[in-house]
């Protein structure tokens, strides 16, 4: 399945005013991997998303999904094949109700309105907001909001799904429902968040930026666990792995 696969070689990017957001990024990701991409403010995450899901293009070095070169020439495969939820849902959602926003994607590929419907039933159901369908977006919570930007990816029935920072703004509730939905896609997931106790939780590989470049990429309980680099990255290790200040202890033990 190799449709479920994305590589990056060498890959570079400069904005119009000279700031390198990528250096010479390579790295690969196979089917089913679920993959936290970390680092402070400016690190690069944002540009490596947008070079993912092919919103940027490199100005040098090569990103391929499965066997496609990402191109302006080959967009539409591309993001037949990556879904893209944004951090913040109100960049997603901008039809009159919840329905119609699931339905554009599904409705963009063509299909018959039968099969939009159920794709659209089906995904509010997979985030259990189908009592919300004729709701205008704007009227929504904020964690209903990003539950119907999942719904309108999911509708689009991806191979590898792309998350930037899913669990920002969220109360712990709201928080630990998308984090199970998220749990619930069996194919390749790519996750950005400053929540490294999510990160943990949700993704068994990771990789750190730092200005640009990967500074380590590894198992997650490794590399989140490593105080020295957290810190020489402009990071903290999680809450989940510090030593209670009374017993001593990590409360992962």
């Amino acid at each position: 399945m190799s449709h479920h696969k994305i590589e990056l070689e060498e890959v570079s990017f400069n904005y119009p005013d000279g700031h390198q957001a990528l250096d010479n990024v390579t790295f690969m990701l196979g089917h089913g991997e679920s993959v936290g991409v970390v680092g402070a403010n400016g690190a690069g995450k944002s540009t490596l998303l947008s070079i993912l899901s092919g919103i940027l293009f490199p100005q040098k070095g090569s990103v391929r999904v499965g066997d496609i070169p990402v191109t302006k020439k080959t967009l539409s495969d591309v993001r037949r094949s990556i879904g893209l939820v944004f951090q913040e849902p109100d960049d997603q959602l901008f039809m009159t109700s919840v329905y119609d926003d699931v339905a554009f994607g599904p409705r963009n590929y063509r299909l018959d309105e039968k099969e939009v419907e159920q794709r659209v039933n089906h995904a509010l159901e997979e985030v259990g907001i189908n009592h919300l369908k004729d709701r205008p977006p704007y009227k929504l919570s904020g964690g209903e909001k990003k539950l119907a930007a999942i719904a309108a990816v999911i509708s689009m029935e991806p191979d590898i799904l792309i998350m930037d920072e899913p669990t920002a703004s969220l109360d712990p509730k709201a928080r630990r429902k998308v984090m199970n939905i998220l749990k619930g896609f069996r194919h390749t997931k790519i996750i950005t968040s400053h929540d490294l106790d999510m990160i943990m939780d949700m993704c068994d590989r990771t990789i750190v930026l730092k200005n640009g470049k990967i500074a380590a990429d590894g198992l997650t309980v490794d590399i989140l666990g490593d105080s020295g680099l957290m810190d020489r990255c402009g990071l903290e290790i999680p809450l989940a792995m510090q030593n209670c200040p009374v017993c001593k202890k990590s409360k992962l033990l």
